[in-house]
């Protein structure tokens, strides 16, 4: 069944109003025909029921065609409009239609076929163009929906961007705190180790047995204490990348046995085997010394820490490439692999309850990890719970003289950490059962 039309015919005129309705009967257009004969009638049904189309002469009693469309399109009112004209009115309907009309047909050509057709390009005509109306208002709700997004985002951005700039001028001053208040706390804390160390010679005079005990106890927590005041320092120092880098020619055979001849008191305290195992056939090296023993040191103090009973071994050997390989393992608690990559991360340590049994600061992976990659080096990380660890150092036998210039800064993000959760003593080692037995000790 075909759509029943709603159509409106305005004409002053009986015969031509005939004329209309006869020529849409005899097309077989299903309609509800409804006729006035004036503009304001016209007016007055348009506002009161809804018209798929619109018949209109445009000459009426009370005004002309043009005047209509105005009063029509300024009223908001929206349906296809076919002007009718009379004879030479070709020039009038062409501004009909651009005041608004859907098209125009001249009275003379009015049949059953050409009002036929007229009317359904009107109604096609409008139809698109409501359409067309229809999209253009989603592209405007759009766009002004991504311009308020847009602002939002631009308001959330400098937001952002505030909150960063507080966040760095925080970190600044956390920094430059940390940075002084470790410098200022180290004067009397050297003053401390210093009175101490001079309390237990004995030309100084002769302790008693409790006397040295208590001397001795003032002593070893202040160097514990001093330590870690110099991790805080070196961690703001590397955070506002003014840490000191200083390459130079130095044997690293010795700078490793020098520092495990200092560390091993604190594993014989334990009743740990230390152990050193050399591989080298050149122990020049042109890097920075100091900051080789630093990282040794922090990873053998953390190797001391974390293991209970058992050896802990130092190796230092030749790999391709003229790179050298510094390794430390031992027999102590392991790690998770899931806490693989946040041991690495300031501050952070496996154990983080305020009741944790073993203590520190929680900075000396974290300043390994930067000082490793300022020399141009990579770590290496063998764990398992229950069975020990193996950090692995490569270093390139000599730095480019550029990262001496280059001033380092802490990153937290690094992509030179390697980590395996497979059994760091099932690796292949020069160590046997025995080196154990302390052959090649140095």
């Amino acid at each position: 069944m075909e759509q029943i039309l709603r159509i409106l015919v305005v004409d002053d005129d009986e015969v031509d109003r005939m004329a209309v309705r006869r020529a849409l009967m005899k097309a077989g257009v299903e309609m509800e025909l409804s006729e006035v004969g004036d503009g304001n009638n016209a007016i007055a049904a348009l506002k009161n029921a809804v018209y798929d189309c619109v018949f209109l002469d445009y000459r009426l009693p009370d005004q002309d065609g043009l005047t209509l469309i105005q009063q029509l399109r300024s009223s908001e009112i929206k349906v296809p409009l076919v002007v009718l004209t009379g004879q030479g009115d070709e020039q009038i309907a062409v501004q009909l239609i651009k005041a608004g009309a859907t098209d125009y047909l001249s009275k003379s050509r009015i049949s059953s076929e050409t009002l036929a057709q007229v009317l359904r390009n009107a109604i096609r005509v409008y139809r698109a163009e409501m359409q067309t109306a229809l999209a253009n208002q989603h592209l405007r709700e759009s766009h002004e929906q991504l311009i308020r997004k847009n602002q939002e985002l631009e308001r959330q951005r400098q937001q952002i961007q505030l909150q960063n700039l507080k966040l760095l001028e925080a970190s600044r001053l956390k920094s430059q705190f940390l940075a002084t208040i470790s410098h200022e706390l180290r004067t009397p804390m050297n003053a401390i180790i210093g009175f101490s160390q001079i309390l237990l010679r004995p030309k100084f005079g002769q302790l008693t047995h409790q006397q040295t005990d208590m001397a001795e106890r003032i002593l070893n927590n202040g160097k514990h204490l001093l330590m870690l005041l110099n991790e805080v320092l070196d961690f703001s120092k590397l955070e506002a990348g003014r840490l000191e880098f200083k390459p130079e020619i130095f044997d690293v055979l010795k700078v490793i046995n020098t520092t495990v001849s200092e560390m091993r008191s604190l594993a014989e305290a334990k009743k740990l085997s230390l152990l050193v195992q050399t591989d080298l056939q050149n122990p020049l090296l042109f890097n920075d010394p100091v900051r080789v023993r630093q990282i040794l040191i922090n990873l053998l103090s953390n190797a001391i820490k974390f293991t209970d009973s058992g050896c802990i071994w130092v190796e230092l050997k030749e790999l391709a490439g003229n790179r050298v390989e510094i390794s430390v393992r031992d027999t102590g608690i392991g790690i998770a692999p899931r806490d693989f990559t946040h041991i690495f991360e300031a501050f952070r340590q496996v154990d983080q309850s305020i009741t944790r049994k073993y203590p520190g600061t929680g900075l000396g992976l974290a300043i390994i990890d930067s000082l490793v990659r300022m020399m141009s080096g990579k770590i290496f990380l063998e764990s398992q719970l229950g069975v020990g660890s193996m950090f692995r150092i490569e270093l390139p036998r000599q730095v480019a003289l550029s990262r001496a210039v280059d001033a380092p800064t802490l990153n937290l993000d690094s992509n030179e950490i390697f980590c395996s959760a497979k059994n760091p003593h099932q690796s292949p080692s020069q160590f046997s059962k025995a080196s154990m037995g302390y052959p090649n000790l140095k």
